[in-house]
């Protein structure tokens, strides 16, 4: 079963929410760049926390069938980045996401926060 992009972000968005992930945003980037469809990104307070979300993040995924093509960032736990493509995840401490500013080097994309 092939997920569509969009449902992979709000999927990778929910699993991060089950795990406390916070300021959990799916920026559109689909009409903006050819990088892929959409970039989801979440907040964890720290390198154990951070781990934590990826982890579900990928299993959820994985019990759909979606695997990764690519991740960086697992062993320091500051940022961590799961490729999934069409979409890409941002794991990020909250320091380490206020200083690579992804919201506002992509400020022209449309964003969904989830709750």
């Amino acid at each position: 079963m092939e997920l569509k992009s969009l449902t992979i972000a709000r999927t990778a968005g929910k699993l991060a929410l089950s795990k406390k992930g916070f300021d959990v945003k799916i920026l559109k980037l689909k009409s903006l760049s050819s990088i892929c469809d959409y970039f989801v990104i979440v907040s964890g307070d720290v390198d154990v926390h951070v781990n934590a979300i990826s982890d579900a993040i990928e299993e959820g995924l994985l019990k759909k069938g979606v695997k990764p093509w690519h991740r960086e960032g697992v062993r320091g736990g500051t940022w961590i980045l799961l490729d999934y493509v069409d979409v890409v995840v941002h794991i990020f401490q909250k320091s380490v996401r206020e200083f690579y500013a992804l919201e506002k080097l992509w400020g022209d994309a449309p964003v969904e926060e989830l709750n």
